[in-house]
């Protein structure tokens, strides 16, 4: 409901002893932990993309995360310095890139790239907006990172929706008009 969608594209050249997982479905000290071991590792690169609110406002969520996932591939390609033989999609969709692609229905649960990609991103959106809430702290954003909680719509009804706030989802657009 409130702030930038954020995708990573991540590659590796080893192996690691990781099951895929979900990364909403770990906690935030094990994604922590996590991405901390990724970072470190000398065999890992990842880049990412944020695509803001009020693109997503304009486009939708589906394709801003299509453009948020296009653009951390080219940042990653730029970064090691040549082109994806292959793309490892999470979703049943592709991206408006001429690579081979393979789209995987819950990919994070079944592919470790898939699975670090994620808890990359989730990371970093999460740190965003845990940012977000030193500015607008009476919302909670550190507390649901801008998710449709009951304490996040509790707070929407009492303050309305701020800058970082996607105007375009229906739950929120439901709830300005009563």
């Amino acid at each position: 409901m409130a702030g930038p969608v954020v995708a990573c594209a991540f590659c590796c050249s080893c192996s690691f002893p990781f099951k895929a997982k979900d990364s909403k479905k770990m906690s935030a000290k094990k994604r922590e932990e996590l991405f901390l071991f990724l970072k470190k590792h000398s065999k890992t690169d990842w880049a990412l993309s944020r695509v803001s609110e009020k693109v997503i406002d304009r486009i939708n969520i589906l394709n801003s995360t299509k453009l948020a996932m296009q653009r951390a591939v080219l940042n990653l390609e730029r970064k090691v310095g040549k082109k994806a033989e292959l793309l490892l999609i999470d979703g049943n969709f592709g991206i408006n890139l001429d690579r081979n692609q393979k789209w995987i229905i819950k990919g994070d649960e079944k592919v470790p790239l898939i699975s670090f990609a994620s808890v990359v991103s989730k990371v970093k959106r999460d740190r965003m907006m845990k940012n977000y809430h030193q500015k607008y702290p009476e919302y909670g954003f550190d507390k649901h990172k801008g998710y449709g909680t009951s304490l996040h719509f509790e707070r929407l009804r009492e303050f309305g929706p701020c800058s970082v706030h996607r105007k375009s989802f229906a739950g929120l657009g439901e709830l300005l008009q009563t």
